[in-house]
């Protein structure tokens, strides 16, 4: 088990616990300053789009076409922080690795 800590929209931290596999987006869909996830992490919104710190970001996949896409259309959109939550998937890499909730759009 691993954790990740997640500032939210109120700017409250949170250090929410992870299984490898785990899919980052579910337990933000938790917290009361959270994401909403309105299309359930098919890659069809951005309502769950966080801003990964740039030292963890450089641990995580290159975002997909549709994932980029969506977030360049973001009035928030960060190159090198933006990421949605629904496509990224915790691993061991990830132990501690800290994003803020962007604001609601």
């Amino acid at each position: 088990m691993g954790r990740i800590v997640v500032t939210d929209r109120a700017g409250e931290r949170h250090e929410i616990k992870l299984e490898p596999g785990d899919n980052v987006m579910d337990p933000l869909r938790e917290l009361s300053n959270g994401i909403e996830a309105l299309c359930g992490g098919m890659c069809s919104c951005a309502t769950c789009h966080v801003f990964v710190e740039p030292e963890w970001a450089a641990k995580l996949e290159g975002a997909q076409d549709d994932e980029l896409e969506l977030l360049e259309e973001t009035e928030n959109y960060r190159k090198d922080e933006s990421r949605l939550s629904c496509q990224i998937e915790f691993s061991d890499k990830l132990d501690g690795m800290r994003f803020t909730i962007a604001p609601e759009e």
